[in-house]
């Protein structure tokens, strides 16, 4: 069973569940001991292609597949065979397999893997290095990880981490920086910081500037500013919400940000299956303000097909405020004399 993400995780100060934070914290030790020691004993494989990692050091909600997705664009607009590879994560599906839209649904390949496969060659496999074989064989000249950052199976060329980058009042990306299940971290903030090559911070299209205490935690490392762009308006009308994300809240504030005419707003785990009961109660409470139902992409995705119509997606997308800077940093790091700076 999926929960839901836990707030708390969130707050910088121990007083917010202070009893659950006590008690789980030792979980949290084992789990960034199994991380780096995973890790440490792991040699990594080169496929024979640059291999660009995307990743994060929270249990999602960063926007790390956004950014996934532009990054393809970028390299494929310069002239680079960039090929996605995940894990598929929610798929049945093992792999090595190239993700089909017209084919596969999100019970297949996962939901993200859909995603990136709108715009760009995409595969999912559990083994990594077949995977990226695969792609090779295809031929890849460049491969981006869809959260690889804790992966160690394949050598990295470049490694970026995508960080939350909206904080308000004692909401912070790392919360007090313990590891899950205590809190949001996959592994301490300093072991993650000191395997990256570049940090992505995404920030809402209504904040100008970043923290600048989050920006000083990063140290030298190299830190680019993107936002998550709305692809239009949300659909008109009272709208009932929903979305199954890591930080459903986020889209809850991006839509009324964005004008939506939101009546009720319904939250479900990362990565929710609708089954025929959530289906039921969305549908119940569109009735009940009479209002439409709008959502992300990325649930929208995982709706069954005949369910899609009844909901409209509004989709966002990840934009760097440097586009050629982040460009020419990727062909510098990748040697790819075709990668040129973004125009």
């Amino acid at each position: 069973m999926k929960l839901n993400t836990p707030r708390w995780w969130y707050r910088r100060q121990p007083d917010h569940a202070r009893v659950a934070r006590t008690l789980l914290r030792p979980l949290g030790w084992i789990w960034a001991g199994v991380t780096a020691r995973r890790i440490a004993r792991t040699t990594p494989v080169d496929p024979g292609c640059a291999v660009i990692s995307v990743g994060n050091l929270t249990i999602g909600g960063s926007g790390k597949t956004p950014v996934a997705r532009e990054t393809l664009r970028l390299l494929r607009r310069a002239g680079v065979d960039a090929q996605a590879l995940s894990r598929g994560y929610g798929g049945r599906l093992a792999g090595p397999v190239r993700v089909d839209p017209a084919r596969h649904e999100a019970a297949d390949v996962g939901d993200e893997p859909l995603m990136l496969a709108q715009g760009s060659p995409a595969w999912i496999a559990r083994d990594r290095v077949a995977g990226a074989q695969a792609a090779v064989a295809a031929g890849a000249q460049a491969l981006v990880l869809d959260d690889g950052h804790q992966n160690p199976a394949l050598n990295k060329t470049v490694s970026l981490i995508v960080v939350d980058g909206e904080t308000r009042e004692d909401e912070w990306p790392f919360g007090d920086g313990a590891v899950f299940p205590a809190g949001p971290m996959r592994e301490p903030l300093a072991a993650g910081l000191a395997r990256a090559d570049a940090v992505v911070v995404m920030l809402p299209t209504d904040v100008d500037q970043a923290d600048p205490e989050l920006l000083a935690v990063f140290g030298a490392l190299p830190v680019f500013i993107a936002r998550l762009t709305p692809q239009g308006p949300p659909p008109p009308g009272p709208q009932v919400g929903f979305a199954g994300i890591a930080k459903p809240w986020k889209v809850e504030r991006s839509l009324k940000a964005a004008g939506a005419e939101l009546v009720d707003f319904v939250p479900f785990p990362d990565h929710a299956g609708y089954g025929p009961a959530d289906l039921r109660f969305l549908a119940d409470r569109a009735e009940t303000f009479g209002a439409g139902l709008v959502t992300t992409e990325k649930d929208w995705v995982r709706l069954p097909a005949d369910w899609r119509p009844k909901a409209t997606a509004w989709p966002v997308v990840a934009r760097f405020a440097d586009e050629a800077g982040f460009t020419a940093f990727l062909a510098e790091r990748i040697g790819a004399g075709g990668v040129q700076s973004a125009r």
